[in-house]
């Protein structure tokens, strides 16, 4: 099934990018979006595996609870408080997050 990543910046969706092995849509919502907003850039992927990655902060948590409502089969999938910011979580810690997702990752990056 096509993957579909919902992060919340350019800055988070460039961190992740190069770490994965599989063609998978990243989009990003800019921060904390609206009902309708949300709908409109996650309607034409229904049906996806739809993967939420947004920080761990309270803007974060706005547009997970906003998603859940909106997109209740969405899978959600977390960093550490410690982190804060996907853009900032260290590229071990990702990798992990992203293979507990059954996100293929670059091995390369995986054994280094």
């Amino acid at each position: 099934m096509e993957k579909v990543i919902v992060v919340e910046g350019l800055t988070d969706k460039s961190r992740i990018a190069p770490l994965i092995a599989e063609p998978v849509t990243i989009l990003c919502t800019n921060g904390t979006v609206s009902a309708s907003r949300l709908e409109e850039l996650l309607l034409p992927y229904e049906g996806l595996d739809i993967i939420v990655l947004v920080d761990a902060d309270k803007s974060g948590e706005q547009l997970r609870k906003l998603v859940k409502r909106e997109f209740p089969e969405a899978r959600h999938f977390y960093i550490n408080r410690s982190y804060k910011e996907v853009a900032t979580t260290p590229i071990r810690i990702l990798l992990d997050v992203l293979i507990s997702a059954n996100v293929r990752v670059n091995q390369i990056l995986a054994e280094g």
